[in-house]
């Protein structure tokens, strides 16, 4: 894949703002925009050294479009490794409609999705994992995932990654030669360091496969599915976690009967609250539905949150006994999602009341949503689900789906070379493992790659970037 033409697209937000920001890159980017730009000064923008800024006016046929800011990058020293021009002018839509099209008059082609990043790949300016980490980068919404796309972005996994690819790579090229010289039975490869190398690459992919759990909930954000009963508080409790009135709250039994979504930042961690129908018994047909999707929804949340009436627990004495029911169904049929017991309106009670109820129920955490009590407490307990010890470690974490898929297999490979070694396996077999344990390696940093491969890949960035 090749690219020689000249793009433009426009590199900020579509719609109306202060100013607005054109992106050409290209072979010809600076003698187009010398066309049509007019600096104030007077100044030829194509003798003009590499980033410089030059005040002027965007001018054709003698019509002014606008005053502008043009920003000047030469050959290999821009973003994409090519010559790049960023034009600033106001933000007007009609304008920067009208400067695209005059652009794109002059021998400019509109910019497909991701092709300057895709440009800065093909010219060496990245490799294939920081080029994704750019729309990790623009796609993160809180300061953990913020965190990894820099990481990532300034080469902290693809290096561990091209590391471990060069040592493996230099004991397949030994490996290699003894096939060469399979007759004289000699052996170039120190079988013992390879092992030792074996054993360390299994050790680097094993961490970084597990990385993977921690990495998709940080940058996806964790479900948290809040259910009990109906007028429990599950409603209170939601607009108590995000300080805001989000969700209707009444006296009235059976008020949320759809399923209410929204998201919290705690410490950096991005958590995704859904308060759901009361689950009970019921005859109401709308209501039935908003029960079931209660349930699809725990299916789908990583954590839920069992709300109940602490007063009520104290007043009924048949509530504590379907508390324990409905908590052993919950821990049955959903074993390894965290449980969180949720004793709401406890305001309401006195300590003796309070002591009783954590005698029968020691893990159960008393609070009141009405009276923001206890909310904080839930919050810590929420965030020790998730392993951050990882992040405030700066260690590598592994969020894309593609690299723990091409992790995975580079481990099976790497596997199955261990095994040749213990046995004895004869050396232009285990070649082959090591070929594919290189190839996997290779395709998380673009070192093997394919149109196809590419083509996925930058589909989901954003025209312009």
């Amino acid at each position: 894949m090749i690219l020689q033409d000249t793009i433009v697209a426009l590199a900020t937000p579509s719609g109306a703002g202060a100013i607005a920001v054109l992106r050409l890159s290209g072979p010809d980017a600076i003698g187009i925009a010398a066309t049509v730009f007019q600096s104030v000064s007077g100044k030829d923008i194509t003798k003009q050294k590499s980033h410089t800024l030059h005040l002027g006016h965007i001018v054709d046929d003698g019509k002014i479009y606008d005053q502008v800011l043009l920003s000047l990058f030469k050959g290999t020293n821009s973003y994409t490794g090519e010559n790049t021009v960023e034009i600033s002018c106001h933000g007007s839509t009609f304008i920067q409609q009208q400067i695209i099209q005059l652009l794109l008059r002059k021998g400019c082609r509109m910019a497909n999705a991701g092709e300057f990043t895709l440009r800065a790949f093909l010219n060496g300016k990245l490799d294939l994992s920081q080029a994704e980490a750019v729309a990790d980068l623009i796609a993160s919404d809180n300061e953990a995932s913020h965190q990894i796309a820099m990481q990532q972005m300034r080469g902290g996994f693809s290096s561990e990654i091209a590391k471990l690819r060069e040592e493996l790579l230099n004991f397949a090229s030994l490996i290699e030669l003894e096939l060469d010289f399979a007759e004289e039975d000699v052996e170039f490869a120190d079988r013992t360091q390879f092992f030792d190398l074996l054993n360390r690459i299994e050790f680097v992919l094993k961490r970084l496969i597990d990385s993977f759990a921690v990495g998709n909930v940080i940058k996806n954000g964790i479900p948290v599915a809040i259910v009990g009963e109906p007028n429990v508080g599950k409603s209170t409790l939601l607009n108590a976690l995000l300080n805001e009135e989000r969700a209707i709250v009444s006296d009235i039994a059976g008020t949320t009967r759809d399923t209410i979504e929204d998201e919290l930042v705690i410490q950096g961690i991005g958590f995704r609250f859904i308060d759901t129908a009361g689950i009970r018994e019921t005859q109401d047909v709308v209501e039935s539905i908003g029960i079931r999707k209660t349930f699809e929804k725990i299916e789908q949340a990583q954590v839920v949150v069992y709300l109940v009436d602490s007063f009520q627990l104290m007043a009924d004495g048949s509530s504590m006994e379907l508390l324990q029911t409905e908590v052993g169904k919950i821990k049955n049929q959903f074993p390894l999602k965290p449980l969180v017991i949720i004793g709401n309106k406890a305001d309401k009670l006195d300590a003796n009341q309070q002591e009783s109820i954590k005698n029968q129920v020691p893990e159960i955490l008393l609070i009141s949503a009405k009276d923001n009590q206890g909310v904080e407490t839930l919050k810590e307990q929420l965030l020790s689900f998730v392993n951050t010890g990882a992040l405030r470690n700066n260690e590598t974490i592994v969020t894309n789906t593609r690299h723990y898929d091409s992790l995975l297999k580079a481990l099976e490979e790497i596997q199955k070379v261990n095994y040749g070694m213990q046995i004895n396996l004869p050396s232009d077999l285990m070649a082959i493992d090591i070929r594919q344990a290189l190839y996997h390696f290779g395709e998380i940093t673009g070192q093997v790659t394919n149109d196809e491969l590419l083509g996925n890949i930058f589909a989901n960035f954003c025209i312009g970037k």
